[in-house]
């Protein structure tokens, strides 16, 4: 079977002066735990890389956190989502996406599915956020910030959030969540 492509995506790092992974250093990670085409985008934790059809995604995001932990010495949270879940989540984007600009939607990755209970206090105060909105999806959540991440008041609120018992999430802006399903494509 021909390798299948995916995408590894890590919460946390190089914000700051902490928590520094040279993408570089990535890239060599994930070439000796045995990945084909490996390759980065930006520096905030964002890898495409390929590994065998049928590959599990949580046993792919275990070997890389481990690695990670080995050799940079903290634990970083990492979610490995194929080609057509990165394109559905794209294609489910419940704001207009063409008619935005890039930095003000985002995409909350998900490592589990969202619990509504988790988010019902933002929704029943979602006039004091206004123009900002936030939608729940499949392991995802969409957050459309017009002023950006920066200044949003609502996505500072919804980084407090864990999406549900044990899970966590990263953001991408709009321009890396396209990216990512043309990186993944080919």
């Amino acid at each position: 079977m021909a390798p299948k492509a995916y995408a590894a995506l890590l919460r946390g790092i190089n914000v700051g002066r902490h928590r520094k992974v040279p993408m570089a250093e990535l890239r060599t990670l994930l070439a000796g735990l045995g990945h084909g085409a490996v390759r980065t985008y930006l520096q905030s934790g964002n890898a495409v890389f390929t590994a065998a059809a049928g590959s599990d995604e949580e046993t792919l995001a275990a070997g890389l956190r481990d690695a990670l932990a080995e050799r940079f010495g903290f634990t970083v949270d990492v979610l490995v989502c194929d080609h057509a879940y990165l394109k559905a989540v794209a294609a489910a984007c419940p704001f207009p996406a063409a008619d935005l600009e890039p930095k003000q939607l985002h995409v909350l990755y998900c490592s589990a599915r969202p619990d509504p209970s988790r988010f019902a206090h933002l929704e029943a105060a979602k006039s004091r956020y206004h123009p900002e909105e936030f939608r729940l999806g499949d392991r995802a959540l969409y957050l459309y910030a017009p002023e950006g991440l920066g200044r949003s008041d609502l996505g500072a609120a919804l980084s407090r959030v864990t999406p549900a018992e044990g899970a966590f999430a990263t953001g991408r802006n709009w321009n890396t969540v396209v990216k990512l399903v043309e990186m993944t494509a080919s």
